[in-house]
């Protein structure tokens, strides 16, 4: 079948093989006046290029054309052939009865060969309504008549839709086998979208068995391949924001569903689509705390789905809108019945949502005070603890510990903490990433909490210990996977550094910056894409803490942890053989006199702000209050570790009254101080120091610490480059790097220290076989960090502790460079006498003049570990 040598046939599976080629030869072949039945072909590419990937109004336009052109040249599976595509075009318009007719009247018209086509496009359809078991028998009647056909692509096409519709159902071992027998037949084909849609397929696949690395790996090929042909798809964007959202990322989620909503909208594309990523933004959002943005998309999208009659679809958005209202502090009986129903509804469609809802009838009915109602909403959905995915089987674990709780059992609740935290640890430690480790650690949270709960009512402060230790700075036990020598990564990492080096100097010199700065966050999504694809390869989760141990080691020490329970801080504090409890402050005023303090250090660091001296030191006397409360009169006579929670990282604790004159170091977790603590300096005791560029006293102190140290590594000028730093820090004794300091609160892995060629990034330092025994960074900005997860903290210094660093001396608040050069002299000097770094750092700062600049000096600067 040709018309003016155009093989017309090969028009429509060129459609998903090469788009746009298609598209361009479908119109050549209308131009030239072809018969009916040729123009009917040539305007079903162009609807179903429409359809796809453009505006769905022209699609139904030409479909239509094309059903009528069909029907004209008398041709019965010609016209079945339109029908079913102009079904699924009508289902996505939200049009679903129109849709279903034409599938009924596409089934009959056809036979064979092109019914069987026909079954597969209807079971899509069924797929998109949420209709799985119609799906399936749809299926089922086609592939026996595709494959004895020997239609290679459409057979593939229907077993990779039988394996999206068993994701739906849970049954992810049939999803695998299908995808795999689909993938077989594509590699035989050139049929390069529905290749990418198969790859994006199998990211869906790996994400529900529970692979977050391989997912996000397959959903960005496939988006490469996409965009290799330029066919933009928005079921992309959807699975990706599931991803994300399990990942921890729902703000990144949500930013992606919105901006796909925009694109759809401007193409007048699915409405399908549409509602889908309105469902997916309304649960992005609910995670990531915006309940009110929740509650509009989800309300959007419900009353989308039920227009297109997609109930299994709505089910769920109306999971998520009570969800949010929830969150916004609704309760009433009449959510505990919705709720209910929703989860009833999803149970009978078999939905693996089916026991978060549970779960959320049965917490709604706890806060009412329903006792009995809400056993039997948790019963249910804790029968999701021993079997699904990692995050089912904690959904089910959680629901366990809320009916421990509301049996009066504490022994019942850390049973089913442990259990479900166990669950986490073995999913975290699956992640080579360690912001995907950071991040992830929000889905224990809340189990965190209630054994935090639990012991604190058992009165047993140890056992308050061991829980404010179980989900603290895990991302710190165990080392993040290193990253492969990857040539790409590693040329993205010098392209980010050029890059970012030059938007620099072009700001310096008051030249435009716009494109550079666009490179430079394409660099950055590259980078991190790389990086999150990271698969981990550390079995379990790490040590477990045990507080004898920590007693044994603290000597005369104390270290003093600071649990949040309700809004409260509780002080641990550890030491003398036993673990004490006290209870100080609200921990929301701490935090806003945390921030006063860092706003008076920034004003200290210039002279001439000494009245403000005053000020600054009574606010280190109200956080005293608030943070350690009578704690502080049983600190002892000897060091002091404080273990605070990630809101409170930013504390300048040598400030703090009680604290001034003692030897203080800050560690993220008492399980990281004692890791720390057990760390072996490297054998050579090798010495480096760098100096960056930009440096108002050049780091005036490294060319005297260069004298004092006889003969160490020294990089400056133009040998400070990155690689050459990089390649001396790695299992250095000793580094000391004078060099600006930049903290990125968007994204902390990109934090940097400036070198001879740009900045030098956390993801570098991820690099390092071992990462220096000690380091001091003497320069602003090096001790911030973003709080993640449930309590973790991601920034330079965290980096650096899990790589073989037991100890950091680093800096909260911009400082007065000059100050900074005789306190690190005084520092150093105390190191070459044999102190640790917290017993220097004490020391140097009282070798310091006693005015205000020096004085905030050495208050901004903390030392971290343990050596």
């Amino acid at each position: 079948m040709t018309a003016g040598g155009e093989p017309v046939l090969e028009l429509l599976p060129m459609v998903f093989a090469d788009p746009g080629e298609a598209l361009a030869r479908a119109r050549r072949l209308l131009a030239s006046g072809p018969a009916p039945s040729h123009a009917s072909v040539a305007h079903q590419v162009i609807g179903i290029w429409q359809r796809d990937f453009g505006d769905l109004r022209l699609a139904l336009r030409h479909l239509r054309r094309a059903r009528d052109l069909a029907a004209r040249a008398e041709s019965a599976e010609r016209e079945a052939d339109v029908l079913a595509t102009l079904g699924v075009a009508l289902v996505h318009a939200g049009r679903t009865r129109r849709g279903l007719e034409a599938f009924e009247r596409g089934v009959a018209r056809g036979s064979g060969h092109t019914r069987a086509r026909v079954l597969y496009r209807r079971a899509y359809v069924w797929w998109v309504l949420g209709r799985h078991r119609e799906a399936l028998d749809d299926v089922r009647r086609a592939i026996p008549v595709l494959r004895q056909a020997g239609d290679v692509i459409w057979t593939a096409r229907t077993l990779t839709l039988r394996a999206t519709v068993h994701l739906a159902l849970g049954a992810v071992e049939r999803a695998d086998a299908d995808f795999t027998a689909a993938q077989a037949l594509w590699d035989t084909t050139g049929q390069e979208h529905d290749k990418a849609d198969a790859v994006e397929s199998r990211g869906l696949a790996a994400f529900r068995s529970g692979d977050i690395p391989a997912a996000l790996r397959l959903l960005d090929e496939a988006g490469e391949r996409y965009a290799e042909l330029g066919t933009p798809t928005f079921m992309l964007n959807i699975r990706r924001c599931e991803v994300l959202m399990a990942a921890g990322l729902a703000p990144e989620a949500l930013a992606e569903a919105d901006a796909a909503i925009a694109a759809l909208d401007g193409i007048g594309g699915q409405s399908t689509r549409k509602a889908e990523l309105l469902l997916a933004a309304a649960r992005a959002a609910r995670l990531a705390d915006d309940p009110h943005t929740a509650i509009a998309r989800a309300a959007l999208a419900v009353r989308l789905f039920a227009g297109q009659r997609r109930a299994w679809w709505e089910t769920h958005a109306r999971l998520v809108l009570i969800e949010a209202r929830v969150a916004t502090g609704r309760r009433s009986g009449r959510l505990v019945a919705d709720a209910a129903t929703v989860a009833e509804r999803l149970a009978a469609s078999g939905s693996p949502a089916a026991p978060e809802a549970w779960l959320l009838a049965g917490r709604i009915a706890l806060s009412l005070d329903r006792p009995a109602e809400a056993e039997r909403h948790l019963a249910v959905a804790a029968r999701s603890r021993h079997s699904g995915p990692p995050p089912a089987r904690v959904t089910g674990w959680v629901a366990q510990a809320l009916r421990a709780r509301a049996a009066g059992s504490g022994r019942g609740v850390l049973e089913a903490c442990r259990r479900g935290l166990d669950v986490l640890d073995d999913h975290r430690m699956t992640l080579g990433a360690s912001e995907l480790r950071a991040r992830v650690t929000a889905q224990g949270a809340e189990l965190a909490a209630l054994a935090q709960e639990a012991s604190l009512a058992s009165g047993e402060p140890r056992r308050l210990l061991v829980w404010s230790e179980r989900w603290r700075a895990t991302v710190l036990s165990t080392p993040p996977t290193r990253p492969p020598a990857d040539p790409a990564l590693l040329s993205g990492l010098t392209a980010f550094r050029e890059i970012a080096a030059r938007a620099e100097a072009a700001r310096q010199e008051g030249h435009p910056v716009a494109t550079l700065e666009r490179e430079q966050r394409r660099l950055e999504r590259e980078i991190r894409s790389r990086t999150l694809h990271l698969r981990g390869d550390a079995p379990g989760g790490g040590d477990r803490f045990d507080p004898a141990r920590l007693l044994a080691r603290l000597g005369e020490g104390r270290l003093v942890e600071l649990a949040v329970l309700d809004g409260r801080v509780h002080v641990l504090l550890c030491g003398g053989g036993r673990v004490r409890r006290f209870e100080a402050g609200r921990l929301a005023e701490a935090v806003s006199e945390a921030e006063y303090v860092q706003a008076g250090l920034r004003r200290l660091a210039h002279p001439g702000a000494d009245a403000r001296l005053p000020l600054v030191e009574a606010a280190g006397r109200r956080l005293e209050e608030l943070l350690l409360g009578p704690a502080a009169r049983h600190l002892g006579s000897g060091p002091v570790v404080i273990v605070p929670p990630g809101s409170l990282h930013r504390v300048p604790w040598a400030l703090l009254p009680s604290l001034r004159e003692r030897v203080v170091s800050v560690s993220p977790s008492a399980g990281s101080w004692l890791r720390a603590l057990g760390t072996e300096p490297p054998p050579g005791g090798r010495q480096v120091l760098v100096r960056g560029p930009g440096l108002a006293t050049r780091g005036a102190e490294v060319p005297e610490l260069a004298a004092r140290y006889g003969s160490p590594v020294v990089l400056e000028d133009g040998d400070a480059h990155a690689a050459r730093v990089l390649r001396e820090l790695d299992g250095a004794a000793l580094a000391h790097i004078a060099a600006h300091g930049a903290f990125r609160a968007d994204s902390p892995l990109f934090s940097s220290l400036t070198m001879a060629d740009g900045p030098l990034i956390v993801h570098d330092l991820e690099r390092l076989a071992r990462s220096p025994y000690r380091i001091i960074l003497s320069c602003c900005d090096t001790a911030r960090f973003a709080s993640v997860g449930a309590d973790e903290l991601l920034g330079l210094v965290t980096a650096l502790l899990p790589l073989g660093t037991a100890g950091v001396v680093a800096c909260s608040a911009p400082v007065n460079d000059a100050a900074v050069v005789p306190l690190m002299l005084a520092l150093h000097k105390g190191l070459g006498a044999g102190l640790s770094l917290a017993e220097a750092l004490r020391d140097a700062r009282s070798a310091l003049p006693d005015d205000a600049v020096h004085l905030a000096t050495g208050w901004a600067f903390s030392a971290f570990g343990a050596a």
